[in-house]
């Protein structure tokens, strides 16, 4: 009776064990993979694009386009690597400036890294996806293997991946070109080289040094801002600007001197983020 109740306890015992070993597996093993699989899928920021390219094969597609960049867009610190974008990048202009991050892997002359853009074009006829970047040549034979750019190109359309990232110009300050239609009553102003969002959602300007309200600029056309005074503008000028993602503002005091002359570029001493 009593070798029956230890064998009995014996039994229960190895049963028990081998219980206890299938749920440490099932719990040290299983659930870190789940956990994994979730980390990974959220940690993704990509989203998927079309990509198409214009121009010279290895130019700037387009001399400055629908931004009003003219020839600094082949230029550093854009050096051709920029693109027109669909009315979804565009944004009626207010997309001038933003950068995103591109990369294919979809064709085999593809090298899956990463390629920075800045939006310099619009491309309105870009609608077949709801994103959609038509790349200078230069940008999109950057998303090749070394020695591929031709072949990548001659792939002509691309499903490709996308993101937005902060644009980031180092010892670079935002420069304001002023429009060759300005004259004493009528002030415009071509804006580039903003570090952070890029694109901006407003811009007010201030006149003389002495002055303490700030009156709005309205949008001309891409990343062209004017003010219609109807009357004499009293120099310098300040210019405020505002951030269309983040809604940083930025002030370039005094930045349009006293005398200043259509057609000239002034450099400032400040940009977003530093």
């Amino acid at each position: 009776m009593a070798s029956s109740t230890l064998q009995n306890m014996f039994s229960n015992f190895l049963i028990f064990a081998a219980t206890f070993s299938l749920l440490v597996n099932y719990c040290f093993c299983f659930y870190p993979k789940l956990l994994n699989a979730s980390l990974a899928a959220s940690g993704s920021d990509w989203s998927p694009a079309g990509a198409t390219w214009y121009g010279s094969p290895t130019g700037a597609g387009s001399d400055g386009g629908a931004c009003g960049y003219g020839s600094t867009v082949e230029q550093a610190p854009f050096s051709a690597l920029v693109s027109a974008g669909g009315p979804s990048l565009f944004k009626s202009g207010k997309g001038c400036g933003a950068c995103y991050e591109v990369k294919c892997t979809t064709n085999s002359a593809c090298s899956g890294n990463p390629v920075t853009v800045v939006i310099t074009d619009e491309c309105p006829e870009c609608v077949s996806e709801s994103v959609h970047f038509d790349l200078s040549g230069t940008a999109f034979g950057a998303m090749a293997n070394s020695g591929h750019a031709d072949q990548l190109r001659n792939a002509g359309v691309l499903k490709i991946q996308y993101r937005k990232v902060e644009c980031n110009y180092p010892g670079t300050t935002v420069a304001f070109h002023v429009d060759s239609g300005s004259n004493p009553n009528y002030f415009a102003t071509l804006i580039e080289y903003e570090n952070g969002d890029g694109d901006l959602a407003s811009v007010d300007l201030k006149q003389a040094l002495d002055t303490a309200s700030w009156q709005p600029m309205q949008q001309s056309w891409g990343a062209v801002w004017k003010l219609d005074a109807g009357s004499t503008l009293r120099a310098p000028f300040s210019i405020r600007l505002t951030s269309l993602d983040s809604g940083n503002t930025l002030v370039a005091a005094g930045v349009i001197p006293a005398g200043w002359e259509p057609g000239k570029t002034y450099r400032s001493v400040v940009n977003f983020n530093g």
